[in-house]
């Protein structure tokens, strides 16, 4: 797989984008300013995530997600992998990333990957989301925080 920074002039991969986080209405929120990748096989996207500065030493990852018939093949660590490796040769001294309590893989994967749990934004996705979101058969209630930082 190919992992690339989407050209501005190129459109997003909504469908991709609103699998990682169904309010679209959220996603234009960041969105403009903020880069995104894509992961490609075969000229096909089949990855996304956005890196999003939100501090001048700090970068988020959102919206990572992987085409459901793609899963299961490391795709996702290779988009988070490439993630921390873009916000290191950008400068940035620590990577931030956010997940609900009902995502017990992206908890895992994060983890794996360097990731320490940092914080809990309490029931943020009951504030944030007109419906319920129900994953893994658990209600999404509560954003858990994530944070990965580089050795000085």
């Amino acid at each position: 797989m190919m992992i690339r920074r989407l050209d501005p002039s190129e459109n997003p991969p909504w469908e991709l984008l609103e699998l990682a986080d169904p309010s679209k209405m959220i996603i234009e929120g960041y969105i403009h300013n903020s880069c995104i990748y894509v992961g490609e096989e075969s000229d096909e996207i089949i990855g996304v995530y956005v890196l999003k500065e939100t501090k001048k030493i700090v970068v988020e990852i959102m919206n990572v997600a992987v085409q459901e018939i793609h899963q299961g093949r490391g795709i996702g660590k290779q988009l988070i992998s490439h993630a921390i490796n873009e916000a290191s040769k950008q400068g940035y001294a620590q990577v931030e990333i956010g997940t609900g309590n009902s995502s017990i893989y992206q908890l895992k994967l994060y983890q794996q990957c360097g990731f320490r749990i940092v914080g809990v934004d309490f029931d943020y996705f009951v504030r944030s989301y007109d419906e319920p979101i129900y994953e893994n058969g658990l209600l999404c209630r509560d954003m858990i925080r994530l944070s990965y930082t580089f050795e000085s």
